[in-house]
């Protein structure tokens, strides 16, 4: 119980620093899917989140693999 409770505020811990830095210099990109995938853990709703940013990290990175082929 203890080790959970202490998991769920690890992960609201690092989801907010991520969303702070959003403003803020900082690796917000990288620390709220880390939360996200903390908390995905316990509740449904990150759970959702997480999967919602993977896919838009697939679009972008699908969209990058597009540009760097050559040109024909």
């Amino acid at each position: 119980m203890v080790v959970r409770f202490i998991w769920v505020v690890a992960g609201f811990t690092v989801l907010i620093a991520g969303v702070i830095m959003i403003f803020l210099p900082g690796p917000a990109i990288i620390l709220i899917p880390m939360g996200l995938a903390l908390l995905a853990t316990e509740y449904a709703w990150a759970r959702r989140y997480l999967d919602h940013f993977k896919r838009g990290g697939r679009k972008i990175g699908n969209l990058f693999k597009r540009k760097s082929r050559p040109q024909e």
